[in-house]
């Protein structure tokens, strides 16, 4: 073969390759893979992998595949931070997701926005990650405390009037937020009259769980407001069942996942109460087609029902397709010019990312854990929770007026 040929046939080759092998988009999960908060963790990889699989075998995101890229933040802010930068600077991010404590999601959105890239909180609850401490590249999924509270609120103000509640928070932002928010739209802001306990972030020791709800117990309190998240949640929901504390108050769980469920099992958490975005069961209450599609999917590739967690990764995931395709390019601040304002449909009702402060804003849902049997019956076990209530987002939402006065006291700007 002549030196002409070669070249012609390795050109051909390389031209071949090109087409059948296009330079991936990468995005990077940074999640924690262990501590308190892993099983949440978990469930935002599963639904990021089912997303990226689905996307890619309609075409990629403009004929480009995804490549899902992931890091372990193992629950700490600074580490979150380190996998963020890394992320983007040696494996070419173009955007960061993932995050379960708030503080780790914070860290993380910084650092994402110091190397002009767009972090999507997928499981941060505290008010301050599109509040105090937003910016125009960090993007909100889920909703926040000060949703939640509203929500709850007007169900217990229904149901538990004029009684006394007992706090036990853990102390770090989501905590301070969650409590906050609760006691404001609960009325019940007089700590003298309605006592609660910190408990530390993030080594709690069993003892310091039993020491809190030992004061829970030796109050008048009616409703116990369990401010914890993760494996806590789980570690003192498993104390309080000993104690007998359940049969005495009404236990208020304000961020409840089915993971943390799962993990307490069916027994205990019979009767709980909280709140949440999105459950797997409301789809087909709710006839919603996308998100029984979805539902079903998970369930037949990973053998279990999703969580909120789940479903959040998910549609990041997809919310970031779209956007990308709107702009027609990955530069940051045009799929930002993308998100902002736009509205949307996919594993539930209408939802919006709010353009002033990058709040999604959604339906709140407060649920209240299934009687054993109903849960077991499920054929994966998992039939955890009857929606017992429910608020636009629109309602649950902060305003401009109240966002900006956060802003104000924390000496940020009123824009991002």
């Amino acid at each position: 073969m002549t030196l002409r040929k070669v070249l012609f046939s390795a050109c051909l080759l390389m031209l071949a390759s090109s087409t059948v092998y296009a330079e991936t988009l990468k995005i990077g999960l940074n999640y924690p893979q262990t501590g308190r908060y892993k099983d949440q963790g978990l469930q935002q990889r599963l639904g990021a992998f089912l997303a990226v699989d689905e996307i890619n075998k309609a075409g990629g995101v403009m004929g480009q595949p995804l490549e899902l890229v992931i890091r372990n933040t193992r629950g700490e802010p600074r580490q979150g931070a380190e996998n963020t930068a890394e992320l983007i600077e040696r494996e070419g991010a173009k955007m960061v997701f993932g995050g379960v404590s708030s503080a780790v999601a914070i860290a993380s959105g910084k650092a994402a926005r110091d190397r002009d890239t767009i972090y999507f909180g997928t499981l941060t609850y505290s008010n301050a990650t599109t509040g105090a401490e937003g910016h125009k590249y960090m993007f909100r999924e889920p909703y926040n405390a000060w949703m939640t509270a509203k929500a709850l609120s007007q169900y217990l103000s229904r149901n538990h009037t004029n009684e006394e509640y007992f706090y036990i928070t853990a102390d770090y932002t989501w905590g301070w937020s969650v409590e906050e928010s609760v006691r404001k739209f609960s009325g019940t802001e007089d700590t003298n009259a309605h006592q609660g306990v910190k408990t530390p972030f993030p080594r709690a020791l069993i003892s310091d769980f039993r020491g809190a709800l030992e004061q829970a117990m030796a109050s008048d309190a009616k409703v116990l407001m369990l401010v914890l998240f993760g494996d806590d949640m789980v570690r003192a929901l498993n104390v309080a069942y000993e104690m007998g504390v359940l049969d005495k108050m009404q236990v208020v769980v304000p961020n409840l996942t089915l993971g943390m469920a799962r993990q307490v099992g069916p027994t205990i958490m019979s009767g709980i109460v909280g709140a949440t975005p999105w459950v797997w069961n409301l789809p087909y209450e709710k006839n919603y087609a996308r998100g029984k599609e979805f539902v079903e999917a998970f369930s037949e590739r990973y053998e279990m029902r999703p969580s909120t967690s789940a479903a959040s990764a998910y549609s990041i995931i997809y919310q970031y397709k779209d956007a990308v395709e709107r702009a027609g390019t990955t530069d940051s601040k045009s799929v930002i010019r993308a998100l902002e304002g736009h509205r949307y449909t996919l594993l539930k009702d209408e939802q919006y990312w709010r353009e002033f402060d990058h709040q999604n804003v959604q339906t709140v849902h407060v649920v209240k854990v299934k009687d054993r049997n109903t849960i077991v019956a499920d054929e994966y076990s998992s039939d955890y929770f009857d929606i017992i209530d429910s608020m636009p987002g629109d309602e649950a939402a902060q305003t401009r007026e109240e966002w900006e006065a956060r802003r104000r006291e924390a000496g940020k700007p009123t824009s991002l």
